[in-house]
C-alpha cells in the first residue's frame, strides 16, 4: 500500500520548512555507546521529581475540576501574579497583565514571528544566534540581517541606521547565549535599550538560562533597563530549565497592546496552556522552592562546565579557542579556518562522539565553516574527558610555523 503524500498537497510554507540540524544529530546520540555533547538538554539530576509529584498531587486532590477544566487563554491568574512579582524590581514593576502564559518559549517564538514578520520582514539576529529561534522565524520568510559579535558578545555600536532600517524587532539572549554561552556585561545591556529606543526597535529578550548563572555577577534584564529607557522589550522566560522541559511551560511580559494581539494568536493555537501544568507549578513555586532548588542546579552545572573547559585544556589543539560561560549550558569553539565541523562530526560519529556544528546557528549565507558548541550538562565526567579527547585526536595539534 503507497502511504505517500505528494508535496503538491503541502502549502509553500510547509515545503520550505527544514528538520532542526541538532535533532537529527540527537536520532544518532540515542545509541548508548554515543558520547553525546549536542543535545541543550537539562540534566535530569535537577529535576525536582518528588516535589513535583506532590504539587500534581496536592492540585488534583483539592482543585481537580479545576485543573482538569479549560482555562483563560492568559493563563492561571496565580501563576501570572507570581511571574510578575519575581520579575518585578525597584523602578520596574510588572502588572500580571503584563504576562501570558505560553507552552515553552519555543511556542512564544512561534507566535511572535505570526504577529511582527510579514514576508521579507527585516529581523535582526545575533551571529550567531539560537537555532530554534531561526528554525521558527523562517516559516515566515523574513529577511535576516546579522547583528556582529565579538568575545564580549552583541556589539550595540553596530545597530546603525542602515541596519535597523525597517526591521521588526532584534532577537536577543543575553545570559549565557546559546549557542557562544556569552553574557553581555551591564554597560553593554545599557547600550543596547538606549540604541533600540531611540531608533524605536523592539527587542525581544529570550532568558531561558538567566537563574542558571554559577560565575561572575549577575546583570540587570533588557526588560529591567529597557523600560526606564523607554525601550519597547519582550521578554521570554521559561521552567524548563529551572524546574523542567517536559512540563512545556514558558511565559511571555510585555506591554499590554503585545500581549493582547498575543492572545488572540494563542487562541487559535491552542486555547490556552494546559490549566493543570500551570496549577502545579504555582503550587511548586509558591511558597520559594526555588530559593532552595536553584543552589544545587547552579552548583551542578558549574562542576560540569568545569570539566569540559579542563578536558579541552588538556586535549585540545593551542591554536583553538573556545568560551568560559558564567553560567547556562554550552561552550562554544573556534578551530582553525582550514577545519570543517561538518566533516569533523561525520569523523567523530564514527568514534561514538557527537555534537552540533557551529553553521546552522548562523542565519543566512557565509556561515564560517570551523565552528562548535558543546553542551556538557548531561555527560559524567569520565565520558566528557574521554569524548573531548577524541575530538582533540580527531582535529590533530596546531601547525608548526617556521
Amino acid at each position: 500500500m503507497d502511504t505517500s503524500v505528494s508535496r503538491t498537497l503541502f502549502s509553500q510554507r510547509a515545503n520550505r520548512l527544514t528538520s532542526s540540524a541538532i535533532r537529527e544529530i540527537l536520532k544518532i546520540t540515542e545509541r548508548p555507546e554515543v558520547i553525546s555533547f549536542a543535545g541543550g538538554l537539562p540534566s535530569p539530576e535537577g529535576f525536582p521529581i518528588a516535589e513535583l509529584r506532590a504539587a500534581f498531587d496536592k492540585v488534583l486532590a483539592t482543585q481537580g475540576a479545576t485543573a482538569l477544566q479549560y482555562g483563560r487563554t492568559e493563563g492561571y491568574t496565580p501563576l501570572r501574579e507570581w511571574v510578575a512579582q519575581d520579575l518585578s524590581r525597584p523602578g520596574l514593576d510588572i502588572d500580571p497583565e503584563e504576562v501570558l502564559i505560553v507552552s515553552g518559549s519555543q511556542q512564544a517564538l512561534d507566535m511572535l514571528g505570526k504577529l511582527f514578520i510579514d514576508q521579507g520582514s527585516p529581523v535582526l539576529v545575533e551571529a550567531p544566534s539560537y537555532l530554534g529561534a531561526l528554525q521558527s522565524f523562517s516559516q515566515f520568510q523574513p529577511e535576516y540581517r546579522a547583528v556582529p559579535t565579538d568575545e564580549r558578545g552583541l556589539v550595540p555600536e553596530a545597530l546603525d541606521d542602515d541596519l535597523v532600517r525597517d526591521a521588526r524587532f532584534i532577537y536577543v539572549l543575553p545570559n549565557f547565549q546559546n549557542p557562544t554561552g556569552l553574557t553581555l556585561d551591564r554597560a553593554r545591556r545599557q547600550a543596547l535599550v538606549e540604541r533600540c529606543a531611540r531608533l524605536d526597535l523592539p527587542i525581544i529578550e529570550d532568558d531561558p538560562y538567566g537563574e542558571l548563572r554559577y560565575a561572575g555577577d549577575p546583570q540587570p534584564g533588557l526588560l529591567e533597563l529597557g523600560r526606564p529607557a523607554g525601550a519597547t522589550v519582550i521578554r521570554l522566560g521559561t521552567f524548563s530549565k529551572v524546574l523542567a522541559p517536559g512540563m512545556r511551560l514558558g511565559y511571555v511580559v510585555a506591554p499590554r497592546p503585545i500581549i493582547s494581539k498575543l492572545v488572540q494568536i494563542k487562541q487559535a493555537t491552542d486555547l490556552h496552556t494546559a490549566t493543570v501544568t500551570q496549577m502545579a507549578v504555582h503550587e511548586a513555586v509558591r511558597g520559594g522552592f526555588l530559593r532552595e532548588h536553584l543552589p544545587k542546579v547552579r552548583e551542578l552545572y558549574r562542576r560540569q562546565c568545569g570539566y569540559m573547559l579542563d578536558a579541552l585544556q588538556a586535549h585540545f589543539p593551542s591554536d583553538a579557542r573556545w568560551t568560559r560561560p558564567e553560567g547556562g549550558m554550552f561552550i562554544w569553539v573556534t578551530l582553525r579556518p582550514s577545519i570543517d565541523t561538518a566533516q569533523l562530526l561525520q569523523a567523530a560519529i564514527q568514534r561514538n562522539v557527537a555534537f552540533v556544528p557551529g553553521a546552522p546557528f548562523y542565519a543566512g549565507a557565509g556561515a564560517p565553516a570551523n565552528t562548535l558548541r558543546l553542551s556538557f550538562v548531561t555527560v559524567p565526567e569520565d565520558r566528557i574527558r574521554a569524548g573531548v579527547r577524541t575530538l582533540g585526536e580527531l582535529i590533530g595539534p596546531a601547525p608548526e610555523h617556521a
